[in-house]
């Protein structure tokens, strides 16, 4: 456990650095080497720190690993969102807009964010790692897609009443939208086939956005 200091405390903003620098060091090492390859002691090494301090912030390789993932799955408008809602401070833009306009933007957010090359490198290290290790799969889950899915189903919850449509899973509706988002360019980038530009997805981000406004106007989700 590690102990806890007034924000205005000199030893606060010394254990945010070394914790900031593991978790760089074992961003570093999990895309480079994967979960099952990196060995906690060279994550320590390369950031500097000892063994024991790194234990003394993460319980675990398996928390280790978590603390990455919300490091690099966080964006500007989710690093703050936990899966029980958002608040209204962490509100996107597109959170104030009718789902008309508020879809295509809030699409086109998620696909810059999951096809960047970090974000695609950490989904080839879950996917490699989780068959060995069941653990990875459920963190990433509660990580990226909870968080994700959380913010969608937030959305909802406060559009629905507006615009008079029932969505009776909103978690689910999630989901799909994800889904629709990804059908058109995901696996081509992430198997290298090819490179995505703003157009593209601007336009995907549109197309899917089309389809998932149809599914509810529709009362299909």
């Amino acid at each position: 456990m590690v102990k806890t200091w007034s924000d205005d405390n000199p030893k606060a903003a010394l254990m945010s650095r070394k914790r900031t620098m593991i978790v760089d060091a074992a961003l570093r090492a999990f895309l480079e080497n994967g979960y099952a390859e990196s060995s906690v002691n060279r994550i320590a090494e390369e950031a500097g720190v000892s063994i024991k301090t790194l234990y003394r912030h993460f319980e675990s390789k398996d928390d280790l690993f978590s603390a990455v993932m919300h490091a690099a799955c966080s964006t500007p408008d989710t690093q703050s969102i936990s899966t029980t809602g958002v608040k209204e401070a962490d509100e996107p833009d597109w959170f104030h807009a009718p789902p008309t306009v508020a879809l295509p933007l809030a699409g086109g957010e998620y696909l810059r964010h999951a096809l960047s090359e970090e974000q695609l490198a950490l989904y080839r290290v879950v996917t490699r790692d989780a068959p060995r290790f069941p653990e990875l799969a459920r963190r990433y889950r509660e990580q990226v897609t909870g968080t994700r899915d959380a913010l969608f189903a937030s959305y909802l919850e406060r559009w629905l009443p507006v615009v008079g449509w029932q969505v009776a899973d909103k978690y689910g509706a999630a989901a799909v939208f994800a889904a629709l988002l990804k059908a058109a360019l995901f696996d081509d980038v992430l198997f290298g086939v090819k490179g995505v530009s703003e157009e593209e997805i601007a336009s995907c981000a549109s197309n899917a956005a089309t389809q998932m406004l149809a599914l509810m106007e529709g009362g299909r989700l």
